[in-house]
C-alpha cells in the first residue's frame, strides 16, 4: 500500500474560496507559492456536491455559462489508510529569492546601505544557496512581484528593470539594497554587482512610467507556462505590470456571491428524495418515459417512493433547464420569502434549511411605534457562498440587491469553467423589518436630502479618485446606507449579550423594490453556528434597538468624526460621513460592503445636529 502524501501546508475550506482561493500565494516555511486553480484541484473519494438552485442560476448567469456546478473544496482524508490522494496543486512564486546574508555596501555619495543577494530559483541547490566558500545559506522569498489589474501575476524581471529595460547586456549578480526601517521603495535599491547599475524600486510606483513594463499575461495558477493575451478593457491597449507587496491586502480579493437558501415552492420532501438519485440517474432523463424506466431501479424506486411521475419530471426539467420561473434578484426573493406569511416560514425540522416565526409580542416605545413593522426570528438558516473569481489592486463591488458588479475584470478561476467552489454555513439569525411608508417619508425631508447630497459628492470623488467612470457603479439610495449604518450598531451591541463575537455576526441589508429591513445572522462552519443566542436575544431586540440608538450619538473621537466631510480629499474617506473605528467600523468579515457606505448622522442625531436623522428624541424602554 502507498504511504499517504503528507501536504505542505493545510487551509480550512472557507479560507479556499476568501482568502486563499485559486491565484492567490501562500507562505510557507520555507518558500511561498501560488495556489492552483480549478484544473489543479484533485477531490479523491470525497466529492461533495452542494445544491443551491438559486446560486446556480446567478454565477452561470454572470459567467455566461450554462449549468453551472458548485463542489466543495477537496476535503483530505484523516484515514491514514486512504490510498486516493485529495488536495490542491500549488506552484512556487515568486521565483526570486534573497540569500539571508546581510553585508554593508557604501554608494558614492558615502551613504551606508544593508545589501543582501538577489537570486533566481535556477541557481538554487535543494532550496538553498551555497557561497564561494560552499557554505549552506537559506534563502526567503523577495517581497514583490508585479501584476495587472485583469489579476495576471509574474516576477519581476529585475535584471531589464536595473539595466533600465533591457538597454544593457549585462547580467551580473543583483544585490538589494535597503536603508531605514520602514521599508519604503524610495529606500530600496536594485544593484549590479558586474556593472554597478543601480535603480530605487520607487521608479515601479510613478505612474505612467511603466518601469516594469507591459503584462504578458501569465497565470502561473493555472500552469507554470500559461499565458494570454492581456489587454486594458476601456483602451484595447497592452496593460501596464504594476509593482505588487505579495503580503500586502490588495493582492488578492475573492470574488464571491452568496445567497440564503429559502424554502422552495415545491415540495421540501420530494427536493431532497431527487437529490439523492439526480446526479447519478435523473439527470441524464430526456422525457418523462426515460424518468418511468428509471423508476424501476430500485435506488430510484426507494428515493422516490410517495411522489408522482409529473411531480419528479417538473423537478427535473427545472434543474435541466437552469431556468428560474421569476427573475428576481438575490435580496428580493429573499425579503418576499421572510414577509410572505404572518405566523412562520419553512418547518420546523432539525435538518431543515430555513424555519423562521414572526413574533407577536411586540414591545415599541413612542420612538420606534411608527418605524419598526414587525421582527422575526430565524431560527435556522442556510448561506452559501460561491466563489467566481478574483482582482487584484482593487476588490469587487455588489450592488445594494446582492448583485455583484463586474467593475473590475476579474482572473480566471480555470480555463473553462463547469463549476465553482462553494462551501455552505448554517445558523441562525433575526430580521427586523421597517415600514416603508416611514423610510419614504424621511427620505423626502430638505435636511435628509441635503446630507444626501454631501455623501454623494463623496462618491463622485471616490469614483474619480479611482477611475472608475460615473455610469459602471451607482451611488446606494439613502435608505441602504442609514440602514446599514444601523445594522453596525446593532451588530456592536448585540454582541456584548448573545455570546457570539461581533466578527462571527453578519448583516444582509434590504433596501429594494420589496422592503426595507437588516438581517443580522451567524453563518460558521466551524463551532459559532447554531448556539441559539441570537434568536434568543431576538426576543427583546427593542432594547438593544434603542441602546444601539444611543451608542450612536456620540463617538470617541467626535467632534472630528461627526463634522467630517466625505468630498475632502486629505483624508480620502470618500465613501463615510460620521462614521470612523470608534463608532461604526467593525469587521470586514461582518460587513457586506467593507465598511464603505455609513453615517451616524442619518441613524440618530450627533453633536454637528445636522438634523437628518431617522430615528428622533432619546426614547426608553
Amino acid at each position: 500500500m502507498a504511504s499517504k502524501k503528507i501536504p505542505h501546508g493545510e487551509i480550512r475550506q472557507s479560507q479556499i474560496i476568501s482568502t486563499y482561493g485559486p491565484g492567490s500565494m501562500v507562505d510557507l516555511p520555507d518558500k511561498s507559492v501560488i495556489v492552483g486553480g480549478l484544473n489543479h484541484w484533485i477531490f479523491g473519494n470525497n466529492k461533495k456536491k452542494i445544491n443551491e438552485e438559486r446560486l446556480q442560476e446567478k454565477v452561470s448567469k454572470i459567467l455566461g455559462c450554462k449549468d453551472i456546478q458548485l463542489y466543495e473544496p477537496p476535503l483530505t482524508s484523516p484515514d491514514d489508510f486512504e490510498t486516493v490522494y485529495a488536495g490542491i496543486r500549488t506552484f512556487i512564486f515568486p521565483t526570486w529569492f534573497i540569500a539571508q546574508i546581510e553585508e554593508k555596501w557604501q554608494s558614492p555619495t558615502g551613504k551606508e546601505y544593508r545589501t543582501r543577494p538577489l537570486m533566481s530559483w535556477k541557481i538554487l541547490r535543494e532550496g538553498k544557496y551555497y557561497s564561494e566558500d560552499r557554505k549552506k545559506i537559506p534563502v526567503v522569498p523577495v517581497r514583490f512581484v508585479q501584476a495587472c489589474v485583469n489579476g495576471h501575476i509574474s516576477d519581476i524581471d529585475w535584471d531589464s528593470f536595473v539595466h533600465q529595460e533591457g538597454k544593457s547586456s549585462c547580467r551580473g549578480h543583483l544585490w538589494l539594497d535597503e536603508s531605514g526601517t520602514g521599508g519604503d521603495f524610495a529606500d530600496i535599491f536594485v544593484r549590479c554587482e558586474k556593472c554597478q547599475k543601480r535603480r530605487p524600486l520607487s521608479d515601479a510606483t510613478i505612474p505612467n512610467r511603466n518601469a516594469l513594463g507591459f503584462c504578458q499575461g501569465f497565470s502561473p495558477w493555472l500552469g507554470s507556462n500559461v499565458r494570454e493575451n492581456c489587454v486594458t478593457s476601456e483602451t484595447d491597449k497592452p496593460t501596464p505590470n504594476k509593482i505588487l507587496v505579495r503580503s500586502a491586502s490588495n493582492a488578492y480579493f475573492a470574488q464571491t456571491i452568496n445567497v440564503i437558501s429559502l424554502p422552495n415552492h415545491l415540495n421540501e420532501e420530494l427536493e431532497k428524495a431527487v437529490d439523492r438519485v439526480y446526479d447519478d440517474f435523473l439527470q441524464c432523463a430526456e422525457t418523462i418515459t426515460d424518468l418511468v424506466i428509471y423508476r424501476r431501479v430500485s435506488k430510484v424506486t426507494n428515493a422516490l417512493q410517495g411522489f408522482t411521475d409529473e411531480e419528479v419530471w417538473e423537478l427535473v426539467q427545472r434543474r435541466k433547464s437552469n431556468i428560474s420561473k421569476e427573475d428576481k434578484t438575490i435580496k428580493q426573493s429573499e425579503i418576499e420569502t421572510i414577509l410572505s406569511s404572518p405566523d412562520s416560514v419553512g418547518e420546523d425540522q432539525p435538518e431543515g434549511d430555513f424555519y423562521a416565526r414572526n413574533r407577536t409580542d411586540l414591545n415599541l416605545n413612542e420612538q420606534l411605534k411608527d418605524k419598526m413593522e414587525s421582527i422575526v426570528l430565524v431560527h435556522r438558516l442556510r448561506e452559501v457562498i460561491a466563489q467566481i473569481g478574483f482582482t487584484r489592486f482593487e476588490p469587487p463591488i455588489s450592488d445594494i440587491d446582492g448583485e455583484l458588479k463586474l467593475n473590475v475584470t476579474p482572473g480566471a478561476l480555470d480555463f473553462n469553467i463547469k463549476w465553482v467552489p462553494a462551501i455552505e454555513n448554517k445558523g441562525e439569525g433575526v430580521f427586523l423589518s421597517f415600514y416603508r411608508e416611514s423610510i419614504e417619508k424621511w427620505v423626502t425631508q430638505e435636511a435628509v436630502q441635503k446630507r444626501g447630497q454631501a455623501l454623494n459628492n463623496g462618491f463622485k470623488s471616490w469614483l474619480q479618485n479611482k477611475g472608475i467612470s460615473p455610469d459602471k457603479l451607482a451611488f446606494p439610495r439613502l435608505p441602504y446606507i442609514m440602514l446599514h449604518s444601523l445594522s453596525h450598531l446593532l451588530i456592536t451591541t448585540l454582541s456584548l449579550e448573545c455570546g457570539y463575537s461581533a466578527s462571527a455576526i453578519r448583516e444582509r441589508i434590504y433596501a429594494g423594490t420589496s422592503g426595507y429591513g437588516i438581517l443580522l445572522y451567524t453563518g460558521s462552519s466551524g463551532s459559532e453556528g447554531t448556539l441559539g443566542g441570537l434568536v434568543q436575544e431576538g426576543k427583546r431586540i427593542e432594547e438593544h434597538l434603542m441602546s444601539a440608538l444611543e451608542l450612536g450619538k456620540l463617538c470617541s473621537n467626535d467632534p472630528v468624526c461627526a463634522v467630517h466631510k466625505p468630498h475632502e480629499t486629505y483624508e480620502e474617506r470618500f465613501l463615510h460621513g460620521a462614521a470612523c473605528h470608534g463608532c461604526l467600523l467593525i469587521a470586514e468579515t461582518s460587513c457586506e460592503r467593507r465598511n464603505e457606505f455609513l453615517d451616524r448622522a442619518l441613524v440618530v442625531e450627533t453633536v454637528e445636529g445636522l438634523g437628518a436623522s431617522f430615528f428622533r428624541g432619546s426614547g426608553s424602554m
